[in-house]
């Protein structure tokens, strides 16, 4: 059976959403609360972190939009925040992409002001450090990433991989991360499975804050 145009459960590799889209998708579901992440990995991981953390989003009133990039923040607060539908906002972003954030933030009436001092934590957004790939595989190192791409029957691929010219001498970790970041669907496909592999007490801390920071 075909689900719902109005459902985020099946991220997959497709384009992301328009503000226009996200409010008919916030509206008909009528959540309370909007979490703006750049792009479906980003909303995999998350949806899987709520699941193991036992917490039912659809059911709170909580939807995660992929947003197509920190660029695009601003029209969807425009649309989604105080100026908008009014529904509470968080979002997750990679730390490079923090100064759109908050000039995002800004220009839609949802901070006071975009100089480098601004906290963006304290809107609801908060950082990977570089992204989600770097962070779940420093949390999970190295050895248990390859244990998830063994299950998935990805470690033959990956040994291929580290064997291309360009990615000898680099470390496992950045050959890791390349190799996830190498198929739209792979990344959004380990989003899920790296936060299920995970022990609780390791989650990267803006993921966590990120979702607490909507808990009712």
């Amino acid at each position: 059976m075909t689900p719902p145009a109005t459902t985020l459960r099946t991220p997959g590799p497709r384009p992301p959403l328009d503000a226009d889209a996200a409010c008919r998708l916030v509206s008909a579901a009528q959540a309370r609360a909007a979490i703006l992440v750049e792009g479906w990995s980003d909303q995999a991981a998350l949806e899987a972190l709520a699941r193991r953390r036992g917490r039912d989003l659809p059911a709170e009133g909580i939807l995660v939009v992929p947003i197509g990039g920190a660029t695009n923040v601003q029209r969807f607060v425009q649309a989604l925040g105080p100026r908008g539908l009014g529904v509470r906002l968080a979002g997750l972003c990679d730390v490079a992409e923090l100064p759109h954030v908050r000039r995002g933030l800004e220009r839609a009436g949802a901070a006071a002001r975009t100089d480098a001092s601004t906290d963006t934590e304290h809107n609801g957004f908060y950082a990977c450090d570089a992204d989600l790939e770097d962070e779940l595989i420093r949390a999970l190192g190295t050895a248990a990433v390859q244990r998830v791409l063994d299950t998935e029957g990805e470690l033959v691929s990956f040994r291929r991989f580290q064997a291309q010219p360009a990615q000898r001498g680099r470390d496992l970790h950045a050959q890791l991360r390349r190799f996830l970041g190498t198929r739209a669907g792979r990344k959004v496909r380990y989003g899920a499975l790296l936060v299920d592999a995970l022990h609780l007490d390791r989650v990267p801390p803006a993921l966590d804050r990120t979702l607490t920071h909507v808990h009712r």
